[in-house]
């Protein structure tokens, strides 16, 4: 699969990325948290209480895609994450996961982070 890299500056919206879709609004969801950089939203298959998407707008493939020049996104993610996290009530704790490429079970090809919280994790 090739993917093209998102132009949010001119609307224009990749055309088989579901996080690409659900962020220009032609996709529903349960939306936690928007701001120019980032978007975030229930997962629609929670692994626990608390189970929420967080997506750069900017298309980035993974984690193997972070380059100087887009890392700014990533670090917009980690403070919605903590934003999120006081929103939602997680003082005591939760996780935040990101699978990298199809041997790390990524199953969207565009960086995202997931926060599970709610309940006591075991160890990792």
């Amino acid at each position: 699969m090739i993917l093209l890299k998102q132009n949010w500056e001119s609307g224009e919206v990749m055309t088989d990325c579901i996080f690409c879709k659900i962020i220009a609004g032609e996709i529903p969801s349960a939306k936690v948290y928007e701001d120019e950089f980032v978007f975030a939203f229930n997962d629609i298959s929670p692994q626990a209480p608390v189970h929420i998407l967080v997506v750069p707008k900017e298309h980035i493939v993974s984690a193997d895609d972070i380059t100087v020049d887009n890392s700014h996104y990533v670090a917009k993610c980690f403070e919605a994450i903590a934003k999120i996290a006081k929103e939602k009530k997680l003082e005591n704790g939760y996780r935040i996961i990101n699978s990298c490429g199809h041997d790390g079970g990524q199953t969207v090809f565009h960086l995202h982070f997931h926060i599970l919280g709610g309940k006591v994790f075991s160890g990792f």
